[in-house]
């Protein structure tokens, strides 16, 4: 088959969108968090600790601003757009090589 790995990565996508979608119209209260907020207020119940009270092993260091913030995560999201890019670059060429 020419084209097997699109259309299964085309079949993860769609069922991505689609459990995405289901959630969201079963709970449409439901508030997207960050698996820090989660983790953190998990150790607090177990250990019976006030999430404040809890400090962190390495230093969290905290941007400047909210302009630095945005900045580094779209260098983060640049940086991982390159990686995919250069992965599914390398597929195609091999796929192309190996026609020839």
């Amino acid at each position: 088959m020419k084209y097997q790995f699109e259309i299964i990565v085309g079949i993860i996508v769609i069922l991505f969108i689609g459990v995405f979608l289901y959630t969201a119209a079963v709970n449409p209260d439901a508030e997207f968090g960050g698996s820090d907020g989660v983790g953190s207020a998990i150790v607090s119940e177990l250990t019976g600790v006030a999430e404040d009270d809890v400090t962190p092993l390495i230093p969290q260091w905290a941007p400047p601003s909210g302009e630095v913030e945005s900045g580094i995560f779209a260098l983060q999201a640049a940086f991982g757009g390159i990686i995919l890019g250069l992965g599914f670059g390398y597929l195609l060429g091999q796929r192309k090589i190996n026609q020839n």
